[in-house]
C-alpha cells in the first residue's frame, strides 16, 4: 500500500481492487502497522475499516440446506455503508439506519444483527483472527438491537434512541445512557480471550460513571 503517500483515496481503491491487508513484509508487519509506525492514521483508519462487498454479498444467497437468503438483497448496500463508515459514534450509525426506509424496521434490523453476528464469528475464528473487524461488527450489531428496542417499545422510536443517546446527565452533561450503551456491547462481546477486549475493559474499568 502506498504509505509514502499517506493518501487515504488511493488506499481504499487498492483495497477494493483486492489488495490484501493481512500479507507482511521482512520484518513480520502488516500495512496497517507500517501505516501506524509511520504515523498514517488516515491509512490504519481506512485499512481497519476495510470490508469487502462481496464478504456481505455472500449472505445474499441461500448457502448449504437454507432456502431463504439470510440477507436479503436490498439491504446489503445500506448495511455495507454502515459497516464501512469510520465515524463509530452510536448517533451516527443510528442516523445511518434512520435515513433509510428499509434498514428502520424491525424484521430488516433483525435479519442485519444476525449476519453482522456471524462475522464478528467468522472474524474471530479465521487463520488471521481480526480483533478489531470482529469487535466492530459485534458493536454494531449491538446498536442495531437496541434500534430494535426503541422501535418496538417507543412511540418516537429512532428519534427517542437519539435522543437518549445524546441526553447530559443534570449535574455534569455527561452522556450516561451513551457511556453505558458502550459498556454493555463490550461486556457482551463473546469473545473473552481477545486482545482487544481485555485492552478496552483495562482502559475503562477505573473510570467511574
Amino acid at each position: 500500500l502506498p504509505l509514502n503517500l499517506g493518501n487515504k483515496e488511493i488506499t481504499w481503491m487498492m483495497l477494493e481492487a483486492g489488495a490484501e491487508t493481512d500479507v507482511v513484509n521482512s520484518v513480520g508487519r502488516t500495512a496497517a502497522q507500517m501505516a501506524a509506525f509511520v504515523g498514517k492514521h488516515d491509512c490504519v483508519t481506512v485499512i481497519n475499516n476495510f470490508f469487502p462487498r462481496e464478504r456481505l454479498d455472500y449472505y445474499t444467497k441461500p448457502q448449504g440446506l437454507d432456502k431463504e437468503p439470510k440477507l436479503p438483497v436490498k439491504l446489503a448496500g445500506p448495511l455495507h455503508k454502515i459497516i464501512t463508515t469510520t465515524n463509530m459514534h452510536p448517533v451516527k450509525i443510528v442516523l445511518l439506519v434512520k435515513e433509510n426506509p428499509l434498514l428502520a424496521e424491525v424484521e430488516a434490523l433483525q435479519k442485519c444483527y444476525k449476519v453482522l453476528d456471524l462475522i464478528c464469528e467468522k472474524c474471530m475464528k479465521q487463520r488471521d483472527m481480526n480483533e478489531v473487524l470482529a469487535m466492530k461488527m459485534h458493536y454494531i450489531s449491538c446498536i442495531f438491537q437496541k434500534c430494535i428496542t426503541f422501535l418496538k417499545e417507543r412511540e418516537d422510536k429512532l428519534d427517542g434512541l437519539i435522543k437518549s443517546l445524546l441526553k447530559g446527565r443534570e449535574k455534569d452533561g455527561f452522556p450516561i445512557y451513551q457511556e453505558k450503551l458502550i459498556r454493555e456491547s463490550i461486556r457482551k462481546f463473546p469473545y473473552c480471550e481477545a486482545t482487544l477486549l481485555q485492552q478496552l475493559v483495562r482502559s475503562i474499568a477505573p473510570v467511574e460513571l
